[in-house]
């Protein structure tokens, strides 16, 4: 069970949900048929009620990119070395990966957090140093990934950097990872938050062939013969999702969690990118529900299983463009669909206005 003292407490207030009708009727009287501007009305509605405002607005929007390793990764369920994790890191540093390009473009600040890589990166420009451990996780497959106490230490660095953001001013934080063999710990968190088959939460990750992806199958399936609880459609309570976290995730998926909870008691707008970090966030949501309120899911990825966690999280994503990248990349790309709905709310029209007639 929990050590009450071990993992971090966050204190999440559900959505006060007085203003929906001040701000379904805003939405409602702008120069345009009920309805007409569809998915971007519901985001102007929710953000409106995330920040109480009837004139909504983005600042100093964040993508909290947490970088970790796996020692399963060494037993073969990722198509790619283990070295990886920090060279891309280092591309990262350098400027020059895809989330570098689309933050760019997004207008989003980059923070890329080091929350426990298999390299000495030493002091950085551009990187937190956030490491729990120095050679990544344990392997899974033999053990635990994390004690309770290097899961908590992970989380509660996610859940600074959060508080960091609100402090100066960040209101929407959108979150990424990198990690070889993370598809893997997000297919086990996935299926023991779940209860969904496991076979159907495996993909290919970076780019398994068919007889890797069997051999991925075949692993995690052995990782969880050592693993005697069986999940439920239904979920699992919060001290049980903390113990699956530590048992099966990585540092950079709980340093993510952290983040996200504390983010959302800050009333802060949650980007949720792909399969990984949605992971997180199934962890994050069995801690406290109330947390899915602030979140709004950016992309629907192409990794097996990124559906059924939106299925069974009944969340609709923005945007559905085969990405899977991660990275935080469909985080920066569903930034301007923000944008534009706080800028319709505030900038647009209404009947009254502009002296249009309204249906009669």
């Amino acid at each position: 069970m929990r050590s009450p003292q071990v993992f971090p407490r966050f204190e999440i207030a559900p959505l006060d949900r007085a203003l929906s009708a001040a701000l379904q009727h805003k939405i409602d009287q702008k120069t345009k048929p009920l309805g007409a501007l569809g998915r971007l009305e519901s985001l102007a509605l929710q953000l409106g009620l995330i920040q109480q405002s009837l004139s909504p607005r983005i600042a100093l929007p964040h993508v909290l990119v947490c970088a970790g390793d796996h020692g399963a990764a060494k037993a073969g369920v990722s198509a790619f070395p283990q070295e990886v994790t920090w060279q891309m890191v280092e591309n990262f540093l350098a400027g020059g990966a895809a989330i570098n390009v689309l933050a760019r473009q997004a207008g989003m600040t980059l923070v890329v957090a080091d929350a426990g890589v298999a390299h000495e990166f030493g002091p950085r420009d551009g990187l937190v140093d956030a490491k729990v451990g120095a050679g990544g996780t344990a392997n899974y497959l033999e053990g635990a990934a994390m004690s309770e106490t290097e899961c908590a230490t992970a989380m509660n660095n996610g859940a600074r950097l959060a508080r960091e953001f609100a402090a100066a001013g960040c209101n929407a934080l959108g979150f990424g990872e990198m990690g070889i063999g993370n598809t893997a710990a997000a297919s086990l968190l996935t299926h023991c938050i779940t209860g969904l088959p496991l076979a159907d939460c495996v993909g290919r990750g970076t780019g398994l062939d068919d007889a890797g992806l069997e051999r991925k199958r075949a692993l995690l399936a052995q990782a969880l013969s050592f693993w005697p609880e069986r999940p439920t459609a239904s979920g699992v309570a919060p001290d049980d999702a903390l113990r699956i976290l530590s048992r099966f995730g990585g540092f950079e998926i709980a340093m993510l969690a952290g983040a996200m909870l504390a983010a959302a008691e800050a009333r802060m707008t949650l980007l949720i990118d792909g399969f990984i970090v949605t992971s997180a966030l199934l962890v994050a949501a069995q801690v406290s529900p109330a947390i899915l309120d602030y979140c709004v899911f950016a992309h629907c990825s192409n990794e097996a299983g990124h559906r059924l966690q939106l299925a069974w999280l009944k969340g609709q994503p923005l945007l559905d463009l085969g990405l899977r990248l991660g990275e935080g990349t469909g985080a920066a790309l569903a930034l301007p669909l923000l944008n534009a709905a706080c800028a319709f709310m505030n900038e647009m029209a209404s009947f009254e206005s502009a002296g249009v007639s309204e249906k009669s």
